[in-house]
Formats: structure tokens, sequence, C-alpha cells
């Protein structure tokens, strides 16, 4: 099987190539902005994501693309119109390469969306289902969407199929962003007002993500269908804090502070959108993933927050 993965140098992209790289039935290739030294496959230099890039020379041969390359989420976005940019490369950029799969006759396209396209909150205890009305809240999730209906579009009208991934945040070795930063507090022994937080939200570990999608490259139940990613398990803020402490040996040292407060407090701040990640809930239900692809998460949370620790991966 001859595969094609977009997005190559990002954090999920190099967990992709680390798996894939030791699978004696998969022949790799990798589309990416600049050529990459030391490489153990073919790397094709295609410049930025965008309308016009020409992929005639990395598509040639390939039967299933892996699209994991986008404009990543941004908490503080600092241009004049962050959606216009979010489209040219999320939206533009991914169909003009889904168009150019389906003319190559590429068999199957996966599509790396996001938890976003769903919305950025559940009720504790309702969570998302795939088949949820989408109810994006910002660009980058409308974004997303934009190119999920595009990408069926195509397949209905091309045979090219679609298989679409929306994971909820991602950690893993090498993380940044927000579970970074989390992981760095613990780390420090800085005392944190989240020790009394009984709200619910979805992850999935880099590991458990990337085995999904390799799951999805022949499956034949995968095709045109649109899937949550999860590791099956929804912890509350303390409890990931916590656990996040027993993974790298230190206690999380957690103050328990009623929620009610923190949001009052977050909003007189104007971090209300920050206190809503840390309080409010997002689940994911992989029911539908799990059953239609006879697939389960290989790793417990507790496996793959000891594996944000390992040195060697």
């Amino acid at each position: 099987m001859k595969v094609l993965l977009t997005g190559a140098s990002g954090f999920l992209g190099s967990a992709v190539i680390a798996r894939l790289s030791q699978q004696d039935q998969i022949i790799l290739s990798c589309a990416v902005r600049s050529p990459l030294a030391q490489v153990r496959f073919a790397a094709f230099s295609v410049g930025d994501l965008c309308a016009t890039n020409d992929w005639s020379q990395a598509l040639l041969g390939q039967q299933v693309v892996i699209h994991a390359a986008a404009r990543a989420h941004i908490m503080k976005d600092e241009l004049a119109d962050p959606l216009a940019e979010y489209r040219l490369v999320n939206v533009e950029g991914t169909l003009n390469l889904a168009r150019q799969a389906a003319t190559a006759g590429i068999k199957r396209f996966i599509y790396i969306s996001s938890i976003k396209v769903n919305g950025e909150s559940t009720p504790l205890g309702k969570p998302f289902v795939s088949s949820d009305a989408p109810a994006p809240e910002d660009p980058y999730g409308l974004s997303k969407l934009e190119a999920e209906q595009g990408l069926m579009q195509l397949a209905a009208h091309t045979g090219m199929e679609v298989v679409i991934i929306r994971p909820p945040l991602v950690y893993g070795p090498g993380v940044k962003g927000n579970f970074a930063s989390m992981i760095k507090l613990v780390e420090k022994g800085i005392p944190l007002p989240l020790g009394a937080i009984h709200n619910k939200r979805s992850l999935v570990s880099i590991d458990n993500l990337v085995d999904l999608i390799i799951r999805c490259i022949d499956h034949p139940a995968a095709a045109n269908q649109v899937f949550l990613a999860g590791d099956g398990e929804d912890l509350s803020t303390s409890e990931l804090l916590r656990g996040v402490g027993r993974a790298m040996g230190k206690p999380a040292r957690l103050i328990p502070v009623p929620a009610g407060m923190l949001q009052f407090g977050a909003a007189l701040l104007g971090k209300a959108a920050m206190a809503q990640r840390l309080l409010g809930s997002l689940q994911v239900d992989i029911s539908k993933t799990c059953e239609l692809l006879d697939w389960k998460p290989p790793y417990t949370v507790e496996e793959g927050l000891k594996r944000c620790f390992e040195r060697s991966h």
C-alpha cells in the first residue's frame, strides 16, 4: 500500500511516520514545506499549503493520502481576518489537494479534522456524536467544517473515498500548547486552585490517534465516514492534573476552590474562554468508531500520560 502523508514535520505527522516506517506493507512518502534532511522515505517539497500547489509528483503512484497538514488553531490570533487565512490553508489548500488526488486515482483520502467542528463544549454526560449537527464557534473550527463539506461533495462526484477523523485535545511526547503549559505547572509544584473541578473532558493520546488513522487506511467500513477519536476515558481537570503528576512522579498540588468562584474570577479578568477549557465539559462518544472499525484504543489514559515522559518513544 502506497501512502502519502502531509504535515510530516508536525506533532501528529512525526508520530505517523514513526509508526508507518515500521510496517513492511506500507510504502510511505511525505509531502513537506521544504526538503527534510536524513529522511528514510521519499519526501516531496510542495511549499505552503494553498490553492495553487502542484501535487502531481507527490501523488504519482499513491493509493492513500493522509492529510494532517493544516493551519493549526491559534489561541491569540492577531491577524485582521483570521477566518480568511484559515480558509486559504485549511479549505482551499485541502480541496486543491483532494481534487488533484481524485484526478490522480487516489483510492482513499483521510482527513484529520477537529472536534471543534462539533463545538466547544458539551453538557455533562451528553457527549458529542459524529452525527450531531456541526456547531463550530471559531474560525478554525469553521474552516475545518467547510473542508469536510467540500471533501464529502468531492467523494460523491468522483468516487474517491473520504475518511474524516475529529480528535479532541491530542497529547503525547513533545506536545505543545495548553497541555505543555499544564505539565510545566505541575512539574514546578505550583499550587493550582483546581482541586474541586467535576467536569468531564475527552482526550486522545497521540499513540491512540495514530493507531486509529492506520486502521482507517484500508478498513472497508471507513469509507465516507466521520469518526470521533478519543481514549475512551473522560477525566475531570482535577483528575487529569493528578494523572499528570503521577506520570512524572510528582504530586499535583491542587487546592479545592469551587468552580463557580473560579468562573467569576476568570470573567472579571477577561479569561472566560480559558475558564471554559479548564472548568467546562467536552466529551466525545467513540462507540461508532470502535464498532464500525472493530477498534479500541490500545493505550489507557494512564499509559498515554506515562508515555509523555518516556525518554525513548
